[in-house]
């Protein structure tokens, strides 16, 4: 087994690496206010953003799904890895060289499954590439793509590769760096052969397919030679880093555009891809061998944030299969927030036979939003039915009705199920316009479920008191009592601006904090050197007040209040001495309550012990009444 990474070098990657800049790789970030940044939750379905960035404390947290943690635990989560693999990772982005407690450096082979999966398609993409720029066989190749408009400029860009016809090079070629028969067989770079693995791949011209954050994790291959049997395309398997339904060809080139211009384009095929790019549409994307299905529609909803005027551009063959496609892309069309639409070349053209017969301009024209997707659905379906019949037009009705149903805006709604009525040679317009409304209304009272789903309205997250989690452990917290309140924010202000309560929170005992789950969250500061600590190294201050908590539960609502929202525009010293003195004053409020109800017990049985009770109760008005009158002063 590898040895234990050193403490000391993973608080480097720590903080080495920005957790904005690393969240920002999978989904769009903007403002929350407060120096905080939100988007929609990687690790859940939600049609407005709960998940907050925390870029001065180095934290995340969905107020939604309840995730949260630092830089090191997102990348674990977003893409399943061990704690180790993450750091490594890191690591590598941040140049910097980790130390092993058990062991010394960590050799190559002893490296986590996905890290070394990674490393043989990262390998195996440059061998590919070199092919395909210097090898003589490789000129099949270079002509394939010198006739679809593509020059060697364009090959490096897109990292386009060749695979060579022999049985073996590859599986060679990676097994001369390291990696096991095993290794390369779980990373569907090669497959069994009669006399061991061979090459998966032979004699294809080679697309390398990237995540979201830019790594290669399979490829796309595409056929040559008349002799090869196989499939005019052939992807990598299923693997422990490739799923085709979550993986869309060109995003980790297109991601910054999509977010950046609240458009997407989506084509059917890798060159469409480089010729979308080439032609200056540079939001293109593609799926890798399988169909446009929910999976692909949550990356692209984390880059265009569900914005109501961003843009999904589908573009499809114009043939049956085409069309079939486009209707299958319409099955999903409420999940989006984005309006949709459908291009089609009026000849019938993909982009990248478009842009050589036309030019780039041709393309860019192609994917202005053209057709409304659900428009192009309803022609569809009309086309198929007899509308010089009562019945057939009836029938008609009831299969494009609940596709206007779903359209998400409802004045929009209106108008198309006008034209719904026109295109049908129904003179009872009402009669259409009432049995889409119908349709709709159903929808809505089935939750959105079903054939008519509504618009989800688009709300803010509720960053109040009211909304916030309720944690498992403890009892469950009413959070419109002020009481509870006002702690939850004292323990904010004490994670996020430990200058402006320290020295004096670190004074306040647990039995202040009257909620249990707080007063866990107050221990973990104190066991993590108090608010004191948090003035000389916030971000470190923060972790280990993390590392200080008993179980997940509390870890989490630390997390959640070190990037939570302060309730207040203005946060300053006097915001916090006010916070202060209320927490200190309702805790004076609960002693002289104690005290009285002592005092009733004692009547006249104990003198003396009655006195001291009294004196007590003296004394914390006096200091009550300070409180009151100078503030935090008094404290």
């Amino acid at each position: 087994m590898a040895g234990r990474i050193n403490d000391e070098d993973v608080k480097a990657v720590r903080d080495a690496v920005p957790i904005d800049a690393v969240v920002s790789e999978y989904l769009q970030l903007r403002n929350a206010g407060g120096g905080n940044l939100k988007g929609l939750c990687p690790f859940h379905d939600e049609k407005s953003p709960s998940f907050q960035v925390s870029p001065s404390k180095g934290l995340f947290h969905c107020f939604g799904c309840q995730e949260g943690g630092d830089t090191i635990t997102f990348v674990m989560k977003v893409d399943h890895l061990s704690f180790s693999e993450a750091v490594e990772r890191l690591a590598g982005q941040a140049g910097i060289t980790l130390r092993y407690e058990e062991g010394g450096y960590n050799p190559a082979h002893q490296r986590g499954e996905r890290i070394r999966l990674v490393e043989a398609h990262k390998i195996a993409a440059q061998w590919y590439a070199e092919q395909l720029a210097t090898s003589p066989e490789a000129d099949t190749g270079r002509v394939f793509l010198a006739e679809r408009g593509f020059d060697q400029a364009a090959a490096v860009h897109f990292g386009v590769g060749y695979s060579p016809q022999g049985w073996d090079h590859l599986t060679r070629y990676l097994r001369g760096k390291g990696f096991s028969d095993k290794e390369l067989i779980l990373s569907g770079l090669a497959q069994d052969g009669r006399r061991g693995p061979i090459d998966r791949f032979r004699g294809r011209l080679m697309w390398p397919i990237r995540d979201i954050g830019g790594e290669v994790v399979g490829f796309g291959a595409r056929k040559l030679y008349e002799s090869d049997n196989g499939p005019k395309y052939l992807n990598t398997p299923d693997t422990a880093i490739y799923k085709k339904s979550q993986v869309l060809y060109g995003i980790d080139l297109a991601k910054q555009h999509i977010a950046k211009s609240s458009r997407a384009v989506v084509v059917e095929g890798y060159t469409d891809v480089m010729a979308c790019h080439l032609a200056g549409v540079t939001t293109a994307i593609a799926t890798c061998g399988t169909a446009f299905g929910g999976d692909h529609i949550k990356i692209l909803r984390r880059l265009l944030m569900d914005n109501g005027s961003a843009r999904v551009i589908f573009t499809f063959d114009g043939d049956a299969a085409g069309q079939k496609a486009a209707l299958r892309a319409f099955e999903d069309d409420q999940k989006f927030a984005a309006e949709t639409y459908i291009a089609i070349a009026p000849d019938g053209m993909d982009p990248c036979e478009l842009r050589l017969a036309k030019g780039d301009e041709a393309v860019a024209d192609l994917v202005q939003p053209r057709t409304p997707l659900f428009e192009f659905a309803l022609r569809q379906i009309v086309a198929r039915y007899d509308l010089d019949t009562p019945a057939g037009r009836a029938a008609a009705l009831d299969e494009a009705a609940p596709v206007v149903a779903r359209i998400k805006n409802s004045g929009a709604q209106h108008e198309v199920a006008v034209d719904l009525a026109g295109m049908l040679g129904i003179l009872d317009t009402q009669f259409v316009v009432k049995r889409v409304a119908q349709l709709a209304r159903w929808a809505r009272d089935r939750g959105g479920k079903g054939s008519a789903a509504p618009q989800a309205q688009s709300r803010a997250p509720q960053q109040s008191w009211e909304a916030a989690p309720r944690p498992t452990g403890g009892p469950a917290l009413t959070l419109r009592n002020p009481v509870y309140a006002t702690e939850r924010e004292l323990l904010k202000l004490a994670l996020q601006r430990p200058e402006l309560v320290s020295p004096a929170f670190d004074a306040y005992g647990l039995d202040e904090f009257t909620a249990p789950p707080y007063a866990a969250v107050r221990q973990a500061i104190a066991e993590a050197g108090g608010a004191e600590f948090g003035t000389q190294d916030p971000q470190e201050y923060v972790v280990r007040v993390r590392e200080a908590a008993p179980d997940d539960t509390v870890r989490a609502m630390v997390t959640e209040l070190a990037v939570e929202t302060i309730m207040r525009r203005t946060v300053d010293e006097t915001y916090a001495g006010m916070v202060l003195v209320q927490i200190r004053r309702r805790a004076v409020s609960r002693r002289l309550t104690e005290l009285q109800s002592t005092l009733t017990r004692l009547g006249n049985t104990d003198p003396a012990q009655s006195a001291a009770v009294q004196n007590e109760m003296m004394v914390l008005t006096r200091y009550d009444r300070a409180l009151q009158h100078e503030g935090p002063a008094a404290l």
